[in-house]
């Protein structure tokens, strides 16, 4: 059963036309896009602005530098490998330990020596990339998580995404990792995402495959009292991503490390658009209701979050009612 298009905009829902051409298109100055599209200049970025992220260990640029690698990765027992310019979770490689000359996957498989090298042949070559470019392959600590989380992910780090719109924090999810995504919290391979209230950062709802759920299919855990720590600190490093980049719709990826707290993972100029279905929620009234605000009314960055936590809290500020209210909606929300 599908919702019509109707009932979805009185629910306010956020379609992928409305949000590439009102507010990507609008909002985001494409001279601004390689910020984002480039995942290592992100990180080069936004550490000399001052944004924390997790450390940058190697990058491998030439197919000749393969030849060696693994006289230089023997150095770090845990890490990641990540494409410059990969896109839903795409030739990402997160490593937990070696085993001989294999390496072990965050999944508990193992990884040989031959395979490692060409899965970064692959990244350079631009299997993975936008367009299909040549890339580059980066290489960054692994992140240690929280020990909220210890129970909430299969092998993989949880990470956070919060849109932020015009520099205000409008809508928060965690990603949580499953067997079924290969230990990464990437949504289209099978994690699953948890809606947080913006006020809180409690859990509001959760789904896999855009299917709602109680409980993370491997660990069995509720996912409906979880609470995330630090979250002024995560919203108020969502929020100064704005003046960093100045795209007006982006979506900020954080992780929380038990030593370092919050850290910048990426910044997507065009985020996806599930999130509403695990917040039970759609975009439009938040965005709409930010467009009408006087954009000098809040100028600084935590006026900017107070601003949110006080009108978008889940409870008080949803401005629309619940995607569920009507069976047939999951499914309409769920396509876009």
């Amino acid at each position: 059963m599908w919702a019509n298009p109707i009932t979805l905009w009185r629910k306010g829902i956020l379609g992928m036309n409305c949000r590439n051409i009102a507010y990507i298109g609008r909002y985001n100055p494409r001279e601004r896009y390689p910020l984002v599209d480039d995942k290592l200049l992100t990180k080069i970025f936004v550490r000399k602005a001052g944004v924390t992220a997790p450390e940058l260990l190697l990058v491998i640029r030439l197919q000749h530098e393969i030849e060696h690698i693994e006289q230089i990765l023997a150095k770090f027992t845990q890490f990641v490998i990540k494409p410059a310019r990969g896109s839903g979770g795409k030739g990402i490689l997160v490593i937990v330990g070696h085993d001989g000359d294999n390496l072990v996957k965050s999944s508990g498989s193992q990884l040989s020596l031959a395979d490692l090298k060409r899965h970064l042949s692959n990244i350079i070559s631009g299997l993975y990339s936008l367009g299909g470019r040549t890339d580059v392959a980066f290489v960054e600590a692994l992140v240690t998580t929280d020990a909220t989380f210890e129970h909430l992910s299969y092998e993989g780090v949880p990470d956070i995404r919060l849109i932020v719109f015009k520099g205000y924090p409008v809508m928060g999810m965690l990603r949580l990792a499953t067997k079924e995504s290969d230990g990464k919290a990437n949504l289209h391979q099978g994690a699953v995402g948890v809606g947080l209230d913006i006020a809180s950062g409690r859990s509001i709802a959760a789904v896999q495959f855009n299917r709602p759920i109680d409980r993370h299919p491997d660990t069995g855990h509720s996912l409906s009292d979880i609470e995330v720590p630090h979250w002024r600190q995560l919203l108020s490093l969502a929020a100064r991503c704005y003046e960093v980049t100045r795209l007006g719709y982006l979506g900020a990826d954080m992780v929380l490390d038990v030593t370092r707290g919050p850290l910048l993972l990426e910044l997507n100029a065009r985020p996806g658009l599930t999130i509403q279905v695990a917040n039970d929620r759609g975009l439009l009234p938040r965005l709409r209701h930010v467009e009408s605000l006087d954009e000098l009314q809040h100028f600084t960055v935590e006026e900017r979050v107070d601003y949110s936590v006080e009108h978008f809290a889940h409870a008080t500020g949803a401005l629309q009612p619940s995607l569920w209210d009507t069976a047939d909606s999951a499914g309409a929300a769920a396509s876009d």
